[in-house]
């Protein structure tokens, strides 16, 4: 049998209540806090989770939320959120939406009731509703602005000019841009980073995807060849690598007849043939920044008694960066449509 907080309280010579104060972040001196601690390491004393969220009201584990799980970028950010988490002490439940607009309250409302605090990653929500969710708790937003609540995203615009001057630079001058969910934070940020284009005297056509898929990037690309652009940029990395494999399928060869840029800098950006250029997101940091402000405010909410409060910081936004490879180059000396290819049907 393990041993008790009657066992801890003994070794330290203090009520059990004062062991259960030290163990929670309750009022006790410093001195007493460090004894109780390494009374209980070397007892190997491991407080009961239902008992103490009983006594403190805290659950000690986090919360995350992002729409899909299948996609790599999720992934990394899911990893630097776990890391930052382990080195708190708390575990992290995971949960996504699989891009399910209905979904997303409903299972907001269960990491809610089972967490200290929600990191949520693109959430599809309104602002009036991520506002009044995250007036219920600590609450963070990643890829998401709300007026009044806490927020890490990168900075998305700037990255899909960094692609438009690139492209220019190669000398393109019609660009197809294959969009992502319409509404979403994340893509009102990208389109925004296309106004770039009139300054650079480049033509943007818009070409709509299914979805930020793989499968979604396979079906565009064949708009894409009918729009007569010499160039693409995709919503996300893996609707560029879906636009390839069917552009492969065609025998339209990238970089050669059509360049191809992507967003997020997923790892198989380095592991499809031609490397893809894209737009590279600091996605572990993205989730380790995020933490460690969801980690300030439950501080804060713990100290004024649960009390939350609107946040007056601004968000925090990390840079993006344009990372160039082979599936960019120079613009074909024409692209007027009798210049290109002959594509076969498949």
């Amino acid at each position: 049998m393990g041993a008790t907080i009657t066992d801890v309280a003994r070794a330290v010579g203090v009520s059990p209540s004062t062991v259960s104060r030290a163990l929670s972040g309750g009022p006790v001196n410093s001195a007493t806090r460090e004894s109780v601690r390494r009374a209980a390491r070397e007892l190997g004393y491991q407080p009961n989770r239902a008992a103490r969220e009983l006594i403190t009201g805290r659950t000690g584990a986090l919360g995350l939320l992002v729409p899909d799980l299948g996609n790599p970028y999720f992934s990394d950010v899911i990893k630097g959120a776990s890391a930052r988490a382990k080195m708190g002490g708390y575990p992290i439940f995971v949960s996504d939406t699989d891009e399910d607009v209905a979904r997303e309250h409903e299972t907001i409302e269960s990491l809610r009731a089972n967490t200290d605090g929600l990191l949520l990653c693109s959430p599809r929500g309104t602002d009036a509703e991520i506002a009044a969710l995250a007036a219920q708790g600590p609450t963070v937003i990643i890829n998401r602005q709300v007026e009044g609540v806490p927020a890490v995203m990168g900075d998305a615009a700037a990255g899909i000019e960094q692609a438009l001057q690139h492209l220019g630079a190669v000398g393109h001058r019609r660009v197809a841009y294959v969009n992502g969910p319409t509404g979403s934070w994340s893509e009102n940020r990208r389109s925004a980073g296309l106004a770039a284009a009139e300054s650079l005297g480049i033509d943007v056509v818009q070409v709509p995807a299914a979805g930020p898929t793989f499968h979604a990037g396979v079906l565009a690309a064949d708009m894409v060849l009918t729009t007569g652009a010499t160039a693409v940029i995709a919503f996300n990395d893996l609707i560029a690598i879906g636009i390839l494999n069917r552009l492969t399928a065609r025998g339209v060869k990238v970089p050669d007849d059509i360049s191809l840029v992507g967003h997020d800098d997923i790892a198989m950006a380095s592991m499809c043939s031609p490397h893809l250029t894209t737009v590279a997101v600091q996605k572990e940091r993205l989730g380790q920044t995020a933490t460690d402000l969801l980690f300030r405010l439950m501080k804060q909410a713990h100290e004024a008694n649960g009390d939350i409060t609107a946040s007056t910081d601004g968000p925090v936004q990390l840079p993006s960066m344009l990372v160039v490879r082979g599936s960019t180059g120079l613009a074909p000396l024409s692209s007027s449509p009798s210049a290109m290819p002959e594509i076969p049907r498949v």
